[in-house]
This record gives C-alpha cells, structure tokens and sequence, in this order.
C-alpha cells in the first residue's frame, strides 16, 4: 500500500470508527512509520477521552499491529488493541 492510499482512510477499534488518518509521521533516522495522526470522531474522542468534540490526536503505530491483519484499502484500518487499551496509544500531536 503507497502512502498516499493511507491518507483519509477510516480507523476502526473493536467496531468503533476512532477517526480518518490525517497524516503519517515518520522517524527519521531509521526511516519507519511511527505515528499516524488521526482526527478522532466526536463519538470515539467523547468514549475514550471524555471530550466533547472532534480533534486530532497522535495513534501510536504499535496500535496498528500487523499490516496483514489490520489494513484493508475497502474498510480501512483496523486496529489490533482494545477499546480500554487504546487511550495508551494517542497522545496531543
């Protein structure tokens, strides 16, 4: 998948769409994905943050797992954590 096919694609947790990816950071020195920034929907941003609106948070890329596993380009990215598990991975961009 080219970089170009993650951006806007929907990321899902355990059924609830967290948000669309926004951008893609990258470390670079080692030249690897390490972060996606995501707008989080007003729904996923109010269960897991207790905020009342949409914003853009970090998701860490071990949240991702697997490519194999978690990215399809027709229902977009579907992380390998829990719903509990998941405020561990975002943190403010």
């Amino acid at each position: 998948m080219k970089y170009t096919e993650l951006m806007e694609q929907p990321v899902y947790c355990e059924g609830l769409k967290v948000g669309k990816v926004k951008d893609i950071l990258v470390d670079g020195e080692e030249w690897k994905i390490t972060h996606f920034e995501i707008e989080l929907t007003k729904e996923a941003a109010k269960e897991l943050l207790g905020v009342n609106a949409s914003f853009r948070n970090v998701l860490a890329i071990s949240a991702v797992g697997p490519a194999s596993k978690a990215i399809t380009k027709d229902s977009g990215i579907d992380l390998q954590v829990s719903r509990g598990q998941l405020r561990i991975y975002l943190r403010p961009p």
